[in-house]
């Protein structure tokens, strides 16, 4: 997306993580306060611009931390969500009623400027969030059951809203992330999964591969370069649909920051 788009290509910043080795964690690093495809956004423009990336805020933010923008530097345009009533929708009394009253919509806005961008007081440097397993799956509601599926090749499965991953699975928490996509997506209100690394069966095995990959790149965790190759491997070459970009954006949102300590991230918006 370059500075005067006003629309997000979801796919393309897809296709970016998966054929860019690091890139997720480079956004993640600098940008974890923000949603996966804000991170990516902001990124793109970091570099387009030859910005270093790094903490980011409004212009009333920085100055909130005693810093103020250089003179000459444009704003980085990211996703914000704006609510607004509809003067149609009344009660009898005249008032708006409360469930229909508000609608949600994102837009993109040129607001945000990096630490680069700026002069000023010293600032410390957040810390890369925490990240855990056990307290993502409970804030997710999604049950981790034993495994006993008798297939020698399954790495794990997804029924409902359980997964169950193989004690010796190649890679257990790519695994774990993977079957986590399956429920976060919704394809689990359609059938059960059972995943074999050797033969990727349908599109939705590439979304929930997806989401695995963003996580793990993310979590600077092992397995990126495996879901790379089954990615890949499926597409033979083809782009993942738009479509499907943004329920993968989606579900690793809700899988990472549903795992850390944190109930609320300051200046998160979701695509």
């Amino acid at each position: 997306m370059s500075d005067s788009s006003n629309q997000f290509n979801f796919s393309q910043a897809l296709d970016t993580a998966v054929r860019t080795p690091g890139a997720i964690m480079e956004a993640y690093s600098a940008f974890h306060n923000f949603s996966i495809g804000n991170q990516l956004l902001a990124l793109i423009q970091c570099h387009a611009r030859g910005l270093s990336p790094g903490p980011i805020k409004t212009f009333k933010g920085w100055q909130a931390h005693g810093r103020f923008v250089k003179k000459g530097e444009r704003a980085l345009i990211l996703c914000m969500p704006i609510t607004f009533k509809h003067k149609s929708v009344e009660t009898g009394a005249g008032e708006l009623d409360s469930d229909d009253a508000f609608t949600t919509s994102f837009v993109y806005k040129p607001r945000w400027f990096v630490i680069s961008q700026t002069d000023g007081e010293e600032f410390e440097l957040p810390t890369l969030p925490t990240w855990n397993a056990e307290t993502a799956l409970k804030n997710l509601n999604i049950t981790q059951i034993p495994f006993i599926d008798t297939d020698g090749n399954s790495q794990g499965y997804a029924r409902l809203r359980e997964i169950a991953i193989n004690p010796v699975a190649q890679v257990p928490h790519k695994t774990f992330f993977h079957e986590t996509a399956h429920v976060e997506i919704g394809h689990t209100a359609e059938a059960d999964f059972n995943d074999s690394e050797r033969i990727p069966r349908n599109l939705r095995e590439v979304e929930a591969e997806a989401v695995a990959l963003l996580c793990c790149e993310a979590l600077n965790l092992d397995g990126a370069k495996y879901c790379r190759g089954y990615i890949q491997g499926w597409l033979n070459g083809d782009s993942i649909p738009e479509s499907s970009a943004k329920k993968i954006f989606g579900a690793a949102e809700r899988i990472l920051k549903a795992g850390r300590p944190q109930s609320k991230e300051s200046g998160e918006y979701v695509n």
